[in-house]
């Protein structure tokens, strides 16, 4: 029964598709003027919304818009989600997570990634068009990047971002959105769209009541640049996030949505609400008392499409007076000039991104590209000289949780791949065929008072090297309802690592004496680290490395490529050591304001090989305040591995009349140097690097000393303890 069941829906999907098709085909576009490419957009969008009635126009702005039949309008699904990748789709390309591209401090990098990724998104709606699917996850919408601040570690989605540094997040950000929508001067290939505005970073349990209360400071210095940024590169959509920012919820915040961002910075896209936010209008913030005043209300304040049902009220609130047809025309009409711009309405040979095809999907070029990325990624944390590893000793141990986990590829909004390679496959792929490899799991991710017979950690005593891969994954850390194995929705309020991987650990290191034992560590958050530190010989954080993570891996382990990954977040040595997690203020979080001294800091990575830098050579010594001058400095590889240097540019302000941060990024340079190269680099120091945001958020330039470093770290004396050679230091005043 149940077989011929299925059959009959089969049949049931496939009548309604050719019916739709047939139903589209109909249609003489020639009737209409939102079909004629000849005529400008806003005549195009005018005279469809002047076609449609109250109720349709409404219908149109919920993220499931449905089909106009009689116009020959198919449904069309904004959701859909590209963080590391084509997400939630199908087969697709699953680069490392956010947070390890964050690694990479890489911008040319991350724009071949994302260019990979809208070429399999156009693809995906190509084929989904022709098959007659307009299903969610198949539209050309993407509801990324992520580029909030990853202010605390406890941040459950902190790894889907780019780290805690605004100016690292606003570079790679923009590089993500360029290569999402594409360099096409009529079409968008894709619309990109940033996320989540503003001043959002948990708790996640909270989000749909909490007010983040933040300094106008740190507003501008620290919440909102990057989201600037991406406005300036063109971004096409902006997401309101769930909470509230200083008393009104952000999708309701008329400072945020009109003040700042429409008319300050002139942001010419729409804006979308994130998943029911809209809801907690009602629900959340109890700011309205009804479903049509919480559309009323979004719909005020500049929120032109609806991810949720709340605009199902909308046609309602109308009639009943609550807001006027004209606001929701003119909402409309901004939402429809980015399907207009997707060349939705334009016929399809007209369109030169409707060409690509699903050869592109999961292609070998795109799976080398994940395979360098999430090298590029990989962060040597510790190193007492046992890395790299030959790849042909007599016999190696891999053992711990994550071995053969999956789940610590991926991270969240992730997609699937039918070749995903776990670090146990990585490796047994790497070795040469004379030598053993032997696997146990050892203990598993998160078992309180887990203590059985121990087989396993024995192993690591007659062992030539051992590889315990340990971590988090998905189930402990990520989104509200994602972490299935997270007591407090997704956050990580413990930031120690799980007691019996620890343990374990300890027992492996004990049997191992002194054969190597190398801890890879997986997750998307900081962690604390310090006995993992004390146990293993060698520590790599590898993040969720993708698709290509075992082998990217092995490639490191075993010497294929050097390490050059940098931490774009600070671990801290202890979680008390931060504010209160929903404390929003800066001081005493990230470099930029943390006085103590933290167990990694933001920039550290160790390298295979070693890197000589010469002294700054500046152009001037002095400057005026609307000038700017140059840093020479020349890199030169002194080790026995070709290696990548990010060469790191920080300013100090030495003495100034506000509080300003310890340092400061302000530049930064991936570079690839063979043994014995050298390379020349020059970085131009703007007023604006020169400038700080005072307590009243005013941007502020003032006459004083500055100091410039310029190396492989940030300026932390940690760095130094760390294995990592100091800086290079110059001085020179604004006058």
């Amino acid at each position: 029964m149940k077989k011929h069941s299925w059959l009959f829906a089969l049949i049931l999907m496939a009548f309604f598709s050719l019916k739709i098709h047939a139903q589209e085909s109909k249609i003489d576009r020639s009737k209409y003027d939102f079909y004629n490419a000849d005529l400008s957009m806003d005549k195009r969008i005018d005279d469809l919304i002047g076609r449609l009635t109250l109720e349709e126009k409404a219908l149109q702005m919920l993220h499931a818009s449905p089909a106009i039949d009689r116009l020959g309008i198919p449904a069309y699904n904004w959701w859909n989600e590209a963080l590391h990748g084509l997400g939630r789709s199908g087969v697709a390309t699953v680069f490392p997570q956010a947070i390890g591209m964050g690694a990479t401090f890489d911008e040319e990098l991350i724009l071949k990634v994302a260019t990979a990724v809208s070429d399999e998104a156009r693809a995906n709606f190509n084929n989904a068009v022709k098959h007659g699917y307009h299903r969610q996850y198949s539209g050309l919408t993407f509801w990324t990047p992520n580029v909030n601040i990853f202010r605390d570690p406890r941040w459950g989605r902190g790894q889907e971002t780019y780290g805690e540094d605004p100016f690292l997040t606003s570079r790679l950000g923009e590089a993500f959105v360029k290569g999402l929508q594409g360099d096409n001067e009529k079409y968008l290939k894709t619309a990109a769209a940033a996320k989540h505005y503003a001043v959002h970073s948990g708790p996640e349990k909270l989000r749909h009541e909490f007010n983040a209360d933040v300094s106008e400071k740190d507003l501008w210095e620290t919440y909102l640049p990057a989201f600037k940024t991406l406005v300036d590169a063109n971004v096409e959509t902006i997401m309101c996030a769930y909470n509230s920012t200083n008393g009104e919820p952000c999708c309701a915040n008329n400072r945020l949505v009109n003040e700042i961002l429409r008319e300050e910075w002139g942001f010419d896209g729409h804006v979308v609400s994130d998943c029911w936010a809209l809801q907690d209008f009602v629900n959340g913030h109890d700011v309205v008392e009804s479903p049509e005043a919480a559309a009323a209300l979004a719909l005020e304040v500049g929120v032109e499409l609806n991810c949720g049902d709340t605009y199902n009220f909308l046609a309602k609130a109308v009639k009943d007076g609550l807001v006027s047809e004209e606001l929701l025309d003119k909402r409309l009409h901004k939402l429809l000039e980015t399907r207009f711009k997707l060349g939705l309405f334009d016929a399809e040979e007209s369109n030169p991104y409707n060409k690509i095809g699903v050869e592109v999907m999961n292609s070998e070029e795109h799976r080398a590209l994940a395979r360098e990325t999430a090298r590029k990624s990989i962060v040597l944390l510790k190193n007492d000289g046992v890395l790299p590893l030959k790849n042909n000793l007599s016999k190696y141990f891999i053992t711990g949780p994550n071995a053969t986990n999956i789940e610590v590829l991926l991270g969240n909004y992730h997609g699937v791949n039918p070749e995903m390679v776990t670090v146990l496959e990585g490796i047994a792929k790497a070795i040469k065929p004379e030598s053993q490899l032997q696997y146990r799991m050892g203990t598993r991710l998160n078992i309180p008072n887990e203590n059985p017979q121990d087989w396993a950690s024995p192993n690591a005593g007659n062992s030539d090297a051992t590889f315990v891969v340990m971590g988090i994954s998905g189930l402990l850390e990520g989104e509200e309802g994602e972490s299935i194995a997270s007591p407090t929705f997704g956050d990580r309020l413990d930031y120690n690592l799980p007691e019996n991987q620890i343990e374990y650990l300890r027992k492996v290191s004990e049997a191992a004496e002194d054969r190597p034992v190398v801890a890879i560590v997986t997750g998307g958050s900081p962690m604390n680290l310090a006995e993992v530190h004390k146990l293993a010989d060698a520590v790599l954080m590898v993040w969720y490395p993708g698709e290509e993570g075992g082998n990217a891996i092995a490639d490191i382990i075993f010497g294929k490529n050097s390490p050059s990954g940098r931490l774009p977040i600070t671990f801290p040595m202890n979680i008390e050591d931060l504010p209160a997690y929903e404390d929003y203020t800066m001081e005493g979080r990230t470099y930029k304001y943390m006085d103590v001294a933290p167990m990694y800091p933001f920039g550290y990575g160790l390298s295979y090989t070693n890197f000589e830098y010469s002294e700054i050579q500046l152009s001037k010594q002095k400057v005026k305040k609307n000038e700017s001058l140059e840093a020479h400095i020349s890199v030169k590889n002194t080790g026995d591995f070709d290696s990548d240097e990010v060469v790191q540019v920080y300013l100090k302000d030495v003495k100034a009349s506000s509080r300003v941060p310890n340092f400061e990024l302000v530049a930064f340079q991936n570079i690839q140097l063979k043994k014995g190269e050298s390379k020349e680099l020059t970085f131009t120091i703007t007023p604006e690097m020169l400038s700080f945001i005072d307590e009243d958020g005013k941007e502020t330039i003032e006459k004083g000393d500055f100091e410039i470093y310029i190396g492989g770290s940030s300026p932390l004396k940690r760095n130094e303890e760390l294995g990592k050679k100091a800086l290079k230091k110059v001085q020179f005043q604004l006058k």
